[in-house]
């Protein structure tokens, strides 16, 4: 039975503290958003998509679980994300976006910008070499880690993310 991303397990390896305040880029309809904003109890989750409709569905979704700390935002990561102020994050999370953007750079640039040094980067994407997910835009670790160290981050941790994705965790240095 193949191995799935458990959002749960991988939220579990991090050092989270119930205060912390995260971003979700490109946060679809809150597979990632909902269990990291019920371990931020204290904190606030800024979930950001370039669609209303996940958003939405998010919104619903919060609504009957009776989550009240995430800011849901419409915007395009690729263009940036005026509404979360500099230095103010804790977290960013970049899961399954990767291979939908074209400037990748730019998406580290403005993770960068958005979180406070000392403060980390969570990335899983698709295995390149995995004959499930998207057919086309997989980006290797070794890209991610080259893109993440010219935008000023370094390397903390690499894990497999179940049988399909592999995981990153980097630090702004």
């Amino acid at each position: 039975m193949p191995e799935f991303v458990n959002p749960i397990e991988i939220l579990n390896q991090l050092e989270l503290q119930s205060s912390m305040i995260a971003a979700d880029f490109g946060c679809g309809t809150g597979g990632w958003t909902i269990p990291l904003a019920q371990r931020l109890e204290q904190g606030k989750v800024f979930a950001i998509d370039i669609l209303e409709e996940p958003l939405s569905a998010l919104k619903a979704k919060t609504s009957l679980q009776g989550i009240s700390n995430i800011n849901r935002i419409l915007a395009d990561v690729e263009r940036g994300v005026p509404e979360i102020q500099d230095s103010s994050c804790d977290l960013v999370l970049m899961t399954d976006l990767l291979f939908q953007i074209d400037e990748r750079e730019v998406v580290f640039k403005e993770a960068n910008r958005v979180l406070k040094t000392g403060s980390k980067i969570l990335v899983v994407s698709w295995n390149v070499d995995s004959s499930f997910g998207p057919r086309q835009g997989k980006v290797s670790p070794d890209e991610v880690k080259e893109i993440a160290k010219n935008s000023g981050f370094k390397l903390e941790k690499q894990f497999k993310a179940g049988d399909y994705h592999y995981g990153l965790v980097f630090t702004k240095v």
